[in-house]
């Protein structure tokens, strides 16, 4: 029953994002909606943000899945940015509504940690030393999120196909002199 629970709160929340921002989104409203109690809802969550953050881990494990899944990077990325364009009200809803500093360190967490296991994974058998690969990842990541913020301030416009593969090549390359430099 519980997880039932848990599964309507976040459904309900999707919902509601879909439909406005998300600082006008209310504990009050999401327990009416679902028909539950206050109580019931912090029995599963501290506030709105604690739901926010449990949310958008569901979210990005969704999509690192695909990447655990031996589908290319790039492919699962691509898909990833398709599935927000497919949904950009939800999108802009919390992107105008949340701090700068919360989205920033949202996406840089989540991007740093994943190019840190793609540069790990693709340097696998080479000795190289740990603040490298930080290194070459750190700068990968900062390539994707540059990316990723224009094309948010561009409506979600841009190229997306386009964009990763050329953010692929440069991770290539990167790859490239990183297995070089050390073998």
């Amino acid at each position: 029953m519980a997880q039932y629970t848990q599964k309507a709160i976040l459904r309900t929340f999707q919902d509601m994002l879909e439909k406005m921002p998300f600082d006008k989104i209310t504990v009050s409203a999401i327990v009416s909606n679902c028909e539950i109690s206050p109580n019931t809802f912090y029995y599963h969550y501290r506030d709105i943000y604690d739901l926010l953050d449990t949310w958008l881990s569901i979210k990005k494990e969704k999509y690192r899945e695909n990447v655990s899944l031996g589908i290319r990077w790039q492919d699962a990325t691509k898909g990833m940015l398709h599935d927000l364009k497919e949904h950009s009200a939800l999108v802009y809803h919390l992107f105008n509504s949340l701090s700068r500093e919360r989205i920033e360190r949202y996406i840089f967490e989540s991007t740093d940690d994943t190019f840190y296991r793609l540069v790990c994974r693709e340097t696998e058998g080479v000795a190289i030393p740990e603040q490298e690969l930080r290194n070459i990842a750190e700068y990968n990541s900062y390539s994707f999120l540059g990316f990723f913020l224009k094309f948010l301030w561009n409506h979600m416009d841009d190229d997306i196909d386009q964009g990763i593969e050329k953010i692929g090549c440069i991770f290539e390359n990167n790859i490239q002199w990183l297995r070089e430099k050390y073998t």
